[in-house]
């Protein structure tokens, strides 16, 4: 599977159009480098560049932008907001799709010995790439900024990891690193920048000193006054937003701004965010607020509206949430994206994908939607107004499920792939024979892997379409009887293609987990139970 690595430099021009351009130039010329967001800020004269590649094509586009930047700009006559240090002040390498956090933390020190060997210039690691400690904190390592570079690089302890001790004055030293998804969050307030610094110093965690710490763990801020816009700003880092979540640092931004009798105009994220802080933000204001709300884009567009995302510029989901920019099933040629009678066709034709096992995710899907459509021909009708409760119960098991199922269509019809590339390979020598046997071997656990979490995800919806059955609208009756039959057409075609796949595993710890695995949520002895007495008692009994 393709690797992707986001790659987010940070360099200390916001107002110069043209070496703006000129560094994204660099970065979107390098061939299997994505360059998704330009965001350049003219007070804090800084440009955030987000790129997503390969982790060999990342530090390559990283390598290229720093070129450029060399040649471009001149830190000695820089002045800005933002904290900085250096031409290209900070560097960090981000897993995203199939790159563990050890291969970002290797890009950066392979990017910072090059950027180092090249330039002839300073360059420190941070983050999780830091061989320090003291050096894990980006603000301690900018802590006295480019002014007081020449000084600090003279100490023991600020040593570069790589590069010359010496002063550059064009370029000042450059941070890289690894680091999970850091969102770059500010809250607009129509006040002073000294206010808005007062907050800042009241939810970041550093707070105001060792015994004044702030209220918010993994969170980074500041305040600061944008004059291009006219509005103060609490500028945050949020150094792990799945322990303090993006709405709740704006409804603690909010408190406050309140107690000090202060206006919030809405917010801005800078660069890109990852859908989940964008759901999770959509979940706190459904269930604060009581509504009920399925559709992905929906919630999105709730967070949007409750945050003011939209305040400063116009926010683009497509264009700012990273998923909606690099997912594998908006890409082309995914089975999903088939218009139906294609799909019919590929099934139909001569190749072993699509086949059972994306049909019967297919088939599963479909199923699982139309026990949504029941629900949604249910709710909100005046004539079954009392059931409004259940079905905003019963619906979203349903919605779930539809997504989840109709993505397994595409990775049913990859893992198989997977194991007949695997049986491709060279087995001359018995070195390639060994490789050969093992990737096999891979593959049919893939294979076995998908069908299996197909049936335990059809197994978890016979209770909710028991009761969707009972209380649903009457008018679909055929409809929920096809939802049953579809899921356990489904589930059936699933079971088969586990069967089938593991008799020539090899593992036999592997089999018997398989064999003997309780569906979650059941007392079924094992997945054969759960096929026999769920699928034929409910097909048969529940739906007549």
């Amino acid at each position: 599977m393709s690797k992707l690595v986001e790659c987010v430099p940070n360099f200390s021009e916001g107002n110069n159009k043209a070496v703006i351009d000129e560094i994204g130039k660099a970065i979107s010329q390098t061939e299997g480098c994505v360059l998704l967001d330009v965001d350049a800020g003219p007070s804090t004269n800084r440009t955030v560049y987000t790129f997503v590649g390969s982790p060999e094509d990342a530090i390559e586009g990283a390598l290229n932008a720093a070129r450029r930047a060399f040649e471009l700009i001149d830190m000695a006559k820089h002045t800005g907001e933002h904290p900085r240090m250096g031409a290209l002040d900070v560097c960090p390498f981000v897993p995203v799709k199939n790159v563990t956090m050890e291969e970002c933390i290797h890009c950066a020190n392979l990017f910072g010995k090059r950027l180092a060997d090249e330039l002839s210039v300073p360059v420190y690691l941070y983050g999780k790439a830091a061989r320090k400690e003291s050096r894990r904190s980006l603000p301690a390592i900018r802590a006295g900024e480019y002014e007081a570079l020449a000084e600090k690089l003279q100490k023991v302890e600020w040593t570069p990891d790589f590069g010359p001790t010496s002063f550059v004055p064009r370029w000042g030293a450059t941070v890289t690193g690894a680091r999970t998804f850091l969102i770059a969050y500010n809250i607009n307030l129509l006040c002073t920048k000294e206010l808005a610094h007062r907050i800042a110093l009241n939810i970041r965690e550093q707070g105001r000193a060792k015994d004044q710490p702030g209220r918010l763990k993994q969170v980074q801020g500041m305040g600061w006054y944008l004059d291009e816009e006219n509005i103060a700003q609490v500028s945050t880092n949020l150094l792990d937003f799945e322990t303090t979540p993006l709405h709740v640092v704006y409804e603690e931004v909010c408190k406050d701004a309140k107690d000090l009798n202060l206006p919030v105009v809405g917010s801005q994220l800078v660069g890109l965010i990852p859908k989940k802080a964008m759901l999770d933000a959509a979940e706190f204001y459904i269930k604060k607020d009581n509504l009920f709300i399925l559709e992905e884009d929906h919630k999105i567009r709730l967070v949007i509206n409750r945050l003011g995302l939209d305040s400063l510029s116009p926010f683009n989901p497509k264009e700012r949430i990273i998923e909606y920019m690099v997912e594998d099933n908006r890409e082309s040629g995914s089975l999903m994206s088939l218009p139906l009678y294609t799909f019919v066709e590929k099934v139909g034709a001569r190749s072993a994908t699509p086949g059972g096992g994306s049909v019967s995710a297919a088939m599963a899907s479909l199923g699982a939607a139309l026990g949504l459509m029941v629900g949604l021909m249910t709710y909100g009708k005046r004539q079954f107004e009392e059931l409004d409760p259940v079905m905003r119960k019963l619906i979203p098991p349903f919605h779930q499920a539809m997504k989840e199922l109709v993505v397994m269509v595409d990775t049913d019809a990859s893992a198989f792939s997977g194991y007949m590339a695997a049986m491709k390979l060279p087995k001359t020598t018995p070195e390639e024979k060994e490789r050969r046997t093992a990737a096999m071997q891979l593959g049919l656990k893939n294979a076995v892997g998908v069908p299996f979490s197909l049936a335990e995800k059809v197994h978890s919806l016979w209770p909710f379409l028991r009761e969707m059955a009972q209380y649903g609208n009457l008018a679909c009756k055929s409809d929920i009887q096809v939802a049953a039959k579809a899921l356990e057409a489904g589930v059936f075609g699933a079971y088969f293609n586990v069967v089938t796949n593991l008799k020539d595993i090899t593992d036999e710890g592997f089999k018997k987990q398989v064999r003997y695995a309780k569906p979650q949520h059941s007392t079924s002895t094992s997945l054969e139970d759960a096929k026999t007495s769920r699928l034929h008692s409910y097909g048969k009994k529940e739906m007549t």
